[in-house]
């Protein structure tokens, strides 16, 4: 059907919520919104779908998650009777219509007999993927838009492994949510039915208590910490969002008392009144904890993303400023931190393996490598950290160290299977502890990194390609660079390209097979500069991710050189 007659459909829905249906009338005196909002389904990509809070096939509300759910309901119900005993864990964030969404889901998966544990309250998404582990359930759903605007909200699918639901599961769900007939028409069973036959449990401390005894293992020199965390105070920022619900047991669990939370940003709020898009990457969700920690005279501020699973810091410099780092420098301090440790107290072993995505930052394999210690390369997703977590274990070839992204996602106990901004907090408070015992900042520290390994920086941009013709324009833009074969990039020759759609390294004129990985729409170019680009459309934003990574010998010119790069990229998708 045309955009047109779906809309039509929409209006004479009879079971709209007041909220919905007041949206459609504003908004639907547009056609161009019209167009966009109702001419394709919304996108099912990375095992989930992120979107605007309005009406519409291609949008996030109750019947566009109500939809993939019931594709979720037929796929288990395909796997037999034990799959749907097993059930399903649901958590949710402090977003718009996060709870309803979480409430609708599950009872849609309780009127076809499908056992599910709701979360009582928002839970961190660390925490699910925990949970789905933990309880043994079939699958998880989590209501979040991670670091998105407040306008967003979205749904991520959960394989029984606690990572983000594998791409074979993930398409035969939505190939089933596609099947779907009348999305105004799928049955959801009152909650008051199924609490009384037992289908759907509550769950919440019971969770909690497992989890942060698992949080136990993350720290890995409680002495030094114990010896040391008094000479620091610690500025935190949930930014609203579901990291308040742990943070104060967590930190004081692993012997951090003296940190303070940031109370403007200490509220369950999903309007997000302090930052326009509540990403730890950004400098200005840190202003209100600068200002704190000036008051107070601290020298490390830690934020977590409203659905705590990325986490983010920024650090005083020698200067009195405040430095944000990258994700990238965050992992390089963690991964530098563990492997001096091991060395130190006689427990590195060469089969202690570090795994992060292609598109991260090279320093920490430089480390790793100094320390004689194992790398891998997955793909961008945490699942794909997780499927090497259990490659290590069942074929009893390595000892997982740590897992991370450029995006401030970090892994480094996997009772998780997804990004753990506990963890990462946790982790990133002991290396504050460690500089603070030598009479170092973490700034320092990161120097001292540097003047030992080289200067290694990197930007990521989303180059936004929105609207309905978005998807489109980014598959013509991959399709065409693949074409071309590039051969320079801002002024600097192309010496190798990995292309990981079409599984392909192309060097010297010659193509060879590019092993180790499943089809993924990347491609990453090495420069004569010991510069790499990478171009990775997202699978749940209209966006195309721009990574650039340079080495130069000093932070100015390496920040310059990753501007200009960035730039020339911006350039070529135009």
């Amino acid at each position: 059907m045309e955009a047109k007659e779906i809309f039509n459909e929409w209006q004479q829905a009879t079971n709209l919520p007041d909220y919905l249906s007041d949206q459609l009338a504003e908004l639907g005196k547009d056609p161009k919104w019209i167009e966009d909002a109702f001419g394709q389904d919304i996108n099912f990509g990375t095992a989930g779908m992120r979107g605007r809070l309005e009406p519409g096939t291609n949008r996030i509300n109750l019947f566009t998650v109500g939809r993939v759910t019931e594709g979720m309901a037929r796929l288990i119900e395909e796997e037999g009777e034990d799959a749907k005993q097993r059930g399903v864990a649901i958590s949710f964030d402090s977003r718009y219509h996060s709870r309803e969404f979480a409430e609708h889901a599950a009872r849609i998966l309780g009127a076809h007999g499908i056992h599910v544990y709701l979360f009582d309250d928002l839970r961190p998404t660390p925490e699910l993927s925990f949970a789905v582990r933990y309880l043994h359930t079939f699958a998880g759903i989590n209501i979040t838009a991670s670091h998105n605007a407040k306008q967003y909200n979205g749904y991520k699918a959960y394989g029984e492994d606690g990572a983000q639901m594998a791409p074979e599961n993930a398409d035969r769900l939505f190939a089933y949510a596609q099947k779907v007939d009348n999305i105004f028409d799928i049955k959801a069973a009152p909650v008051t039915e199924l609490r009384a036959n037992g289908t759907l449990q509550l769950i919440g401390e019971d969770v909690d208590e497992a989890y942060f005894n698992e949080l136990k293992q993350v720290t890995v020199d409680t002495e030094m910490v114990k010896a040391n965390a008094n000479k620091l105070k610690i500025i935190y920022t949930p930014l609203h969002g579901t990291g308040k619900m742990l943070y104060d047991r967590a930190f004081r669990q692993g012997g951090f008392d003296n940190v303070i939370p940031v109370p403007s940003q200490s509220i369950i709020d999903p309007e997000f009144p302090t930052t326009i898009k509540p990403n730890p990457e950004y400098r200005d969700v840190f202003e209100p904890g600068f200002k704190l920690a000036d008051e107070v005279n601290a020298n490390v501020i830690i934020a977590t993303d409203p659905d705590a699973d990325r986490m983010g810091a920024a650090v005083r410099k020698e200067n009195g400023d405040f430095q944000v780092l990258t994700g990238n420098q965050i992992a390089t301090l963690m991964a530098y931190y563990l492997l001096r440790h091991l060395k130190e107290s006689g427990k590195l072993e060469n089969d202690y393996e570090i795994v992060t995505s292609v598109v991260s930052s090279a320093l920490p394999f430089k480390i790793a490598k100094d320390f004689g210690i194992k790398t891998k390369h997955v793909l961008t997703g945490f699942k794909y950290i997780g499927e090497e977590v259990d490659r290590m274990n069942k074929e009893h070839d390595g000892k997982f160290l740590m897992g991370f992204e450029e995006s401030y996602g970090y892994l480094f106990k996997p009772f998780a299977r997804d990004k753990d901004a506990m963890q990462g907090a946790l982790m990133f408070a002991e290396v504050a502890s460690y500089y603070a015992s030598r009479g170092m900042t973490v700034f320092d520290g990161l120097k001292e990194i540097w003047q030992k390994y080289g200067v290694a920086y990197e930007v990521t941009k989303a180059i936004e390609m929105p609207g309905i013709g978005g998807q489109k324009k980014m598959a013509e833009l991959m399709s065409k660079l693949r074409s071309e074969h590039l051969t320079e990039i801002g002024g600097s020759k192309v010496v190798k390209i990995q292309d990981f759609l079409k599984k392909e390294t192309i060097e010297n004129g010659q193509v060879t097979t590019l092993e180790g990985f499943p089809e993924s729409n990347v491609l990453k170019y090495f420069l004569d500069d010991e510069t790499w680009v990478a171009l990775r459309p997202s699978g749940t934003e209209p966006v195309i991710k721009a990574y650039v990574g340079v080495n130069k010998e000093d932070i100015e010119s390496a920040k310059k050189a990753a501007d200009d790069y960035q730039e020339a990229l911006s350039n070529l998708l135009k």
